[in-house]
């Protein structure tokens, strides 16, 4: 006689949950959720339900007090009351990915703006580890920018991680447009966090402008987000940039800025209770910004060069902040106030800037030449207040003579317009020239 296999029945039975437990919210103050009787992880996605509408908030969990889970919003909490119920999801933040997604704009969490949608797109982790060490591939080729200053004198590599330092106001946003627009990669991804709302349209039509646009993916989230979604769109746009890098591709990453990815940081460890250390900042901001920068450059597939740029307080260059990310990326590009005010865009300080693998990639005589350029405009800061007051006889050094006759042949080669493109092999031969020409006078 057939048996039937009951106790494989009662196996079956006993794995599957057939009672779906949810929360009730019990306090709400400030940034912080509190919910209870939910089962649920850190990092967890969890959807509020209003009673008044029926609509629904999504919020991650980000810590616990004992049986209280702490929720944060990732969306507006008008309407969220005492006994609204919690539905965990089981999931953590994903983001659609597709081919399709070049030439379009998401918000923080990646969800499309102005009505574009993703077509056959696939799911990818927002949160993903960086690259093992030992399959990342070795830094050798250049990646031409477009910028003559930064080809010519801080040479970039294909999977280099490079930060821009500046004040407010001297051309941070124009000088990644012209990267943007110039550069020879495949795709761009741009993440915009914490910038004013008016200046994310002005990005993408002057700054980036048609040409860049089409090979594009813009994230943004303003500063009138949520804490939690400017720092999720930072890990958005990482991750878009790892799903083109993990096709082949070489990727350029920029985001505009980490200073304000680290100031939602700030806000999220305060509201979670954690002390403030280094200039208000909580130790938290310390663990996150490696583990997000880490994520670019080379692996074994791909690569993303990545350009982050450090909005600094006070044109202070050591201030936390701009302390951490200069310790981690591959280099810096600074940005000088008082370069601008002379009108001389872009206002890159070249004597305080430094690629830390133009040696390895540029060959020995543009090396010479950039480091013969350097020499000879602190000769000339040096001295620049007797020649102001006329106070240098000429002849009387012969560096210095050297460094005067220089002088405005280099200001001349640093300029650059933002309609202006230099490819790679113009801006060698122009330094090289530069110096040939002048030595003869």
């Amino acid at each position: 006689m057939f048996e039937l296999p009951f106790e494989a029945y009662r196996r079956a039975l006993d794995k599957k949950d057939f009672a779906f437990k949810m929360g009730k919210v019990s306090q709400v103050t400030g940034l912080i959720i509190k919910v209870e009787g939910l089962d649920a992880f850190v990092g967890e996605v969890c959807e509020i339900q209003i009673k008044s509408n029926g609509k629904t908030v999504l919020s991650e969990v980000v810590g616990f007090v004992e049986e209280t889970v702490l929720l944060m919003p990732l969306d507006e909490v008008e309407g969220i009351g005492p006994g609204c119920l919690v539905r965990p999801t089981g999931k953590t933040l994903k983001v659609e990915v597709s081919e399709d997604m070049l030439g379009t704009t998401l918000d923080g969490l990646g969800r499309p703006l102005m009505d574009e949608e993703i077509i056959d797109g696939t799911l990818y982790d927002v949160n993903r580890a960086s690259p093992d060490p030992f399959k990342r591939k070795k830094i050798e080729d250049i990646l031409p920018t477009g910028v003559k200053a930064i080809d010519g004198l801080l040479t970039l590599g294909e999977g280099q991680r490079m930060g821009i330092f500046a004040g407010s106001g001297v051309g941070k946003s124009t000088l990644l447009g012209m990267i943007a627009r110039y550069c020879e990669a495949d795709v761009i991804v741009i993440g915009l966090i914490g910038e004013r709302g008016r200046e994310v349209k002005e990005f993408i039509e002057k700054d980036l402008g048609p040409e860049g646009y089409r090979k594009s993916v813009v994230v943004c989230a303003t500063s009138d987000m949520p804490p939690l979604v400017r720092l999720k769109g930072a890990y958005v746009a990482t991750a878009i940039a790892e799903y083109y890098r993990d096709q082949g591709k070489k990727v350029v990453l920029m985001m505009d800025s980490v200073t304000r990815v680290a100031m939602a940081q700030r806000e999220i460890g305060l509201a979670t209770g954690e002390p403030p250390t280094s200039k208000g900042y909580t130790p938290s901001v310390f663990t996150t910004l490696p583990k997000l920068l880490e994520r670019s450059g080379m692996s074994d597939k791909g690569s993303i060069t990545a350009l982050y740029t450090v909005l600094v307080e006070g044109d202070d260059m050591n201030e936390p902040i701009a302390d951490t990310v200069r310790g981690i990326l591959d280099g810096h590009i600074i940005l000088s106030r008082k370069i601008a005010a002379e009108n001389h865009y872009p206002a890159i300080d070249v004597q305080n800037s430094l690629s830390r693998l133009m040696k390895e990639i540029v060959d020995e005589k543009q090396y010479v030449l950039a480091g013969k350029l350097r020499e000879n405009m602190a000769i000339y800061s040096e001295s620049k207040d007797l020649i102001d007051v006329g106070a240098y006889q000429k002849g009387s050094n012969p560096l210095v003579d050297q460094a005067i006759r220089f002088n405005q042949p280099i200001k001349q080669f640093l300029r650059q317009r933002v309609e202006d493109r230099s490819p790679y092999e113009n801006t060698v031969q122009q330094l090289e020239t530069l110096f040939s020409a002048s030595a003869v006078r």
